[in-house]
């Protein structure tokens, strides 16, 4: 039997590089796409609890697909829960822009897609692809010039090795990011610590009233290891990510501080009752 996909993104339905990871999996899988209606970059792991979520039948290009009135978690939810999708693998991508590094990863909504498939127990691939000019990531992506083929090949070859195997051990979600142009070969990486230098740029309106741009510059480089290194290099960046965030290694100095000294819950509540007063 072939393997089941449910493919989605955060570009929107529309997306061409939704559309070139169909390309790339149809013919080794059965595909499903349940993907957001309309762009929904940046909105990382959000989800819909305040408004009522419609999802439509629609087909483009001759396929039939889902489109979901919300987020790229809903798109997975819906999928898994009202579609009754039962599918081997979650595909989140082609993302037109690359997601790397702390900051980009808790954002991306690509890979906040992956990581609720994963947090509802289906393994899951998140897939983007880097653009030379930062402006692309924000025109209309239905009409993103670049070609697709060398990442419909890695998005084939990596998804075909999860067919029939699960991720290894410890990772919850495979993070893929592959250069403009690939000048190597696939490098398991860590994530770099940023991907921008942060910067708020402040504007004034016709009425003379001020408003913000967050921006930035993309940092340079990073340390060797880094995805952001591979990408530089021309690497085909492939990051374990795990939906445990718990930072182990405070784990012993927090208990000094706390449980070493003997804290207790009246102590605690003690202490906040004479701050409060």
């Amino acid at each position: 039997m072939r393997p089941s996909i449910l493919l989605t993104n955060d570009d929107g339905i529309t997306s061409a590089g939704l559309w070139a990871a169909y390309e790339a999996l149809a013919p080794v899988a059965d595909v499903t796409i349940v993907a957001p209606a309309t762009q929904q970059s940046a909105v990382g792991r959000s989800i819909s609890i305040f408004e009522p979520i419609r999802a439509n039948e629609v087909e483009l290009n001759g396929i039939r697909a889902y489109a979901v009135g919300g987020k790229p978690t809903d798109s997975v939810i819906i999928g898994l829960y009202s579609l009754n999708i039962c599918p081997d693998l979650v595909v989140s991508g082609i993302n037109i822009g690359e997601n790397l590094s702390f900051e980009s990863i808790m954002t991306s909504g690509t890979v906040g897609a992956a990581l609720e498939a994963s947090n509802q127990g289906t393994q899951a691939i998140a897939f983007s692809l880097q653009v030379e000019d930062q402006g692309d990531k924000f025109d209309d992506p239905r009409f993103y010039k670049e070609s697709f083929d060398e990442a419909k090949r890695v998005v084939r070859e990596v998804c075909s090795h999860f067919f029939d195997r699960p991720l290894p051990p410890g990772a919850d979600v495979i993070n893929v990011n592959i250069p403009s142009v690939v000048r190597g070969g696939y490098e398991v990486t860590r994530l770099a610590g940023k991907l921008f230098e942060t910067g708020v740029e402040r504007r004034l309106d016709p009425r003379g009233r001020p408003y913000f741009w967050i921006n930035g510059p993309l940092i340079e480089d990073a340390g060797e290891g880094t995805d952001v290194h591979a990408i530089r290099k021309g690497n085909i960046s492939l990051t374990p990510i795990t939906l445990d965030c718990t930072a182990l290694a405070a784990t012993d100095e927090l208990r000094r501080l706390f449980i070493g000294q003997g804290v207790t819950g009246s102590e605690t509540d003690a202490t906040s009752e004479r701050r409060r007063t």
